[in-house]
């Protein structure tokens, strides 16, 4: 590689890191890609280090406390859903009107967006608050693990709305072309979280820590902080979208608006991740509480990788919703095909990196026999089909940035709970497959998911709605 190409991916690197919005509907896709790409990886892979910092020092603590946090976050997952199905939303619209040269009405949106899910972030968090046990035992768990998981459980609903922001502000940035803000308040989430844990979690001097509480609220306290960041930037930063305080005075259209591209995102997702809750629960009851540590180990890791795939996949929408704004559905496409050409070559070598050096990467998690054999399989089987998990993110989230929300809804539903779902349920109870049918569940449907999202996305219909 001659010294002119080096100095020019190193300019590029350091101009995606700026954090300045950018006109990506115009000029080379390739470098709109990187540009966009980059930072969203980055962002995506701190979020991704919540989850492995997390594991990594409770797991120090023991199986029970492993399948506490698994529980938990198979649950939280909901939430998760719902925040990304807003922030989905808000990326396309913030995206079609920066595409369209209406700042102010991106502004307005994404103002709305946040009034939305402040009023979710309280409803979630009273009843999680209330029912901690009752969704712990629902999801399999012994009644010593509840009643050593109930506080941990709590405290994570309870402060739900540090996850709600955190992935709906990011989002709002997306749509304005600012990844690299979002990256960085990702980048202080994360930090503050890896410097909190081992404190909180063991305690520092004569003090002991509070144990896997500990670990609860240092997330909680790394995200909030991360969130402090974001709004400031919101109402006093220099970028397009300047939200002022009358934008925050509920509108009812807007909000219906949005409401109306959020519910099949959201639902969407809650597809998903209620499908990973059914699975989560299939295995604690195959093989107890060992087998559910050791999948948690091993799931833990796959999102480590998939979040970064994400941010690729986050980039397409981007560039999908500013092109289809500025009435260029033609680079849109290209756009997104280039973008799926890079997720499915990264995500080729991350299944390789799995099937081949999987006991090398649950090793640093754990060395209990049973949860570390578990673990491996897992990965090994899970981690076989993310060339194609990689093909269907861009491709689902492609649709999304064009403000079609409701055909990755039924594709989701399809794959997971018309296939998935039934496919692990029946080769758990009916086959002597056990855990390893469960697993494969997972890349089997996937595979079907990235197949039916292509298919849709080259039909092209999405060039046509209207946001």
């Amino acid at each position: 590689m001659t010294e002119s190409k080096l100095s020019r991916y190193w300019s590029l690197i350091l101009a995606s890191l700026k954090g300045e919005e950018r006109d990506y509907t115009e000029g080379s896709i390739r470098t709109a890609i990187f540009l966009l790409a980059i930072p969203m990886i980055l962002e995506l892979g701190l979020e991704s280090v919540f989850a492995i910092v997390d594991i990594f020092f409770v797991g120090k603590l023991g199986s029970h406390a492993i399948a506490i946090v698994g529980f938990t976050e198979s649950m939280i997952t909901i939430i998760y859903s719902v925040a990304i199905g807003l922030s989905t939303a808000a990326t396309a619209i913030v995206a079609r009107r920066v595409g369209e040269k209406q700042v102010q009405e991106a502004s307005m949106a994404a103002a709305q967006s946040l009034v939305i899910g402040a009023i979710i972030s309280v409803v979630f968090g009273v009843l999680g608050w209330i029912f901690a046990s009752d969704l712990l035992r629902f999801m399999g768990a012994s009644e010593e693990v509840v009643a050593y998981g109930t506080p941990f459980t709590s405290i994570m609903f309870a402060f739900n709305f540090v996850i709600v922001f955190l992935f709906l502000i990011n989002g709002i940035f997306r749509g304005a072309g600012n990844a690299a803000l979002a990256m960085r308040s990702l980048w202080i989430a994360s930090l503050i979280n890896i410097f909190l844990d081992p404190i909180l979690i063991y305690g520092i001097g004569s003090w002991q820590g509070w144990g896997i509480e500990g670990a609860a609220i240092a997330t909680c306290i790394g995200r909030g902080t991360g969130v402090l960041y974001q709004v400031y930037h919101l109402f006093r930063g220099s970028g397009l979208i300047k939200i002022r305080m009358s934008d925050i005075v509920p509108n009812i259209r807007v909000i219906g608006h949005i409401l109306d591209l959020a519910w099949p995102a959201t639902f969407q997702f809650i597809i998903a991740s209620g499908s990973w809750i059914i699975l989560t629960r299939l295995v604690a009851e195959t093989g107890g509480t060992d087998a559910s540590a050791g999948y948690q180990l091993a799931i833990r890791n796959v999102v480590f990788f998939i979040l970064p795939a994400w941010g690729l996949s986050n980039a397409a929408a981007t560039l999908t919703g500013q092109n289809l704004g500025a009435c260029k559905p033609d680079r849109a496409e290209k756009s997104v095909l280039l973008a799926t050409r890079y997720n499915a070559v990264f995500m080729a070598f991350v299944s390789l990196l799995f099937i081949f050096f999987s006991p090398a990467i649950l090793s640093f998690f754990t060395a209990e026999g049973k949860v570390y054999e578990i673990g491996i399989l897992a990965l090994k089987v899970i981690g076989s089909g993310f060339i194609f998990y990689g093909i269907g993110m861009v491709m689902i989230q492609a649709l999304n940035g064009a403000g079609d929300t409701k055909t990755p809804t039924l594709i989701n539903f399809a794959g997971f709970w018309l296939f998935q779902v039934p496919l692990a349920y029946c080769i758990s109870r009916y086959t002597n497959f056990g855990l390893t049918g469960i697993f494969a569940a997972v890349p089997i449907a996937e595979t079907l998911i990235a197949v039916a999202a292509w298919y849709y996305f080259k039909k092209g219909k999405w060039k046509k709605v209207e946001v």
